[in-house]
């Protein structure tokens, strides 16, 4: 199954790419870690992220996306344009979208540690929360 891992951080979905075949896990090659909505006041940039998000999608043959949950009170609560964002990805209409909270993300990752240390995975620092997600999500 390939899934892409997203966290969303201010105007922009950080991309994680994660496959699970036969056990096994494997990090392809994406032309893209991140996607920015620029504008957001615009229904014509929306409109182009969720276009951008889909067309990764498809030509990735994205199987799941999983979005880090955040939360929309408090200290750490989401900004209106990562709701916007997190809006668009979930009305692709061609494949079903999972939020995961931080605590089920945690709790996975306590029952099946990382197999490998981020550092030697070859992603980008800021991709760790989204890498952590897409795996979480698949060893559940």
């Amino acid at each position: 199954m390939r899934v892409c891992g997203i966290e969303i951080k201010g105007s922009e979905a950080i991309l994680c790419l994660m496959n699970l075949e036969d056990g096994l896990f494997d990090l392809p090659e994406c032309r893209v870690n991140r996607i920015a909505l620029s504008q957001d006041q615009l229904a014509e940039s929306v409109q182009k992220f969720q276009f951008a998000i889909k067309k990764l999608v498809e030509d990735y043959k994205i199987e799941h996306l999983i979005i880090k949950e955040r939360p929309q009170k408090g200290k750490f609560a989401g900004g209106a344009v990562g709701f916007k964002i997190e809006a668009a990805i979930q009305l692709i209409s061609t494949c079903p979208t999972t939020i995961l909270s931080g605590a089920a993300v945690k709790d996975r990752i306590k029952r099946h540690p990382l197999p490998v240390d981020f550092k030697s995975t070859g992603l980008k620092v800021f991709q760790e929360t989204a890498y952590v997600t897409a795996y979480a999500f698949l060893v559940n």
